[in-house]
């Protein structure tokens, strides 16, 4: 075996040090960094837990059912780079996130005859939260 697949034990070795690689980035988050990730993080959580839901027996609706949380999802998380972010190209792209998502949205529950989410002001584009 070792002679027909030499080279693989050279990436197993290195698992140890590529892990420990990652921990280090994690610990190595500004300050400056916590309140966004602490955003992204409850973000994603509310998604995961809103994604999981009883089969009604109907697949679009299903679908509807965990497809809205996780395009909101994105829209928290979009929210999260406008408040935090300074990468201007990052931000256009968050707001048209924001925008395609919520059209995402309603399109998919108008699909199924749900009614339309509430409508909501825009994410403040200039001011940033301290």
């Amino acid at each position: 075996m070792y002679r027909l697949f030499p080279p693989l034990w050279r990436p197993i070795a290195m698992l140890p040090a590529v892990a420990l690689g990652g921990v280090a980035a994690c610990l190595a988050a500004t300050t400056a960094e916590a309140p966004f990730l602490a955003e992204n993080d409850a973000a994603m959580t509310k998604m995961m837990a809103a994604m999981t839901i009883k089969p009604s027996g109907n697949v679009d609706q299903d679908f509807v059912a965990m497809m809205a949380p996780h395009h909101r999802g994105a829209i928290d998380m979009a929210q999260a780079e406008l408040r935090h972010g300074h990468n201007e190209q990052l931000r256009r792209l968050a707001q048209e996130i924001i925008v395609t998502q919520q059209q995402e949205i309603a399109a998919m529950k108008l699909a199924v005859g749900q009614p339309l989410p509430p409508s909501l002001p825009s994410p403040d584009q200039i001011s940033k939260e301290p």
